[in-house]
């Protein structure tokens, strides 16, 4: 009886250490669950912000010719 005592111990230990690793796992596969969420936000946040920039140096460019068509029609009317 002694034996069949320890090894229903065993089985015990591991069916509690397989429960153990199986919350761990689950913890462990939310956190890389959480970590792709933001990797994504970071991404589209990424885009939006390439988009603005590109918009920005459109707008920059336009304004730059603007200013020099400016300069030019008052060196124009100085002369």
């Amino acid at each position: 009886m002694a034996a069949g005592g320890g090894c229903g111990e065993s089985v015990d230990q591991y069916r509690a250490e397989v429960e153990r690793l199986t919350r761990e796992l689950a913890e462990a596969n939310r956190e890389k669950i959480r970590a792709a969420e933001c990797g994504l936000v970071v991404l589209e946040e990424n885009q939006t912000l390439k988009q603005q920039y590109g918009e920005l140096e459109t707008e920059q460019e336009a304004l730059k010719q603007e200013l020099e068509q400016l300069q030019e029609v008052n060196i124009a009317s100085m002369s």
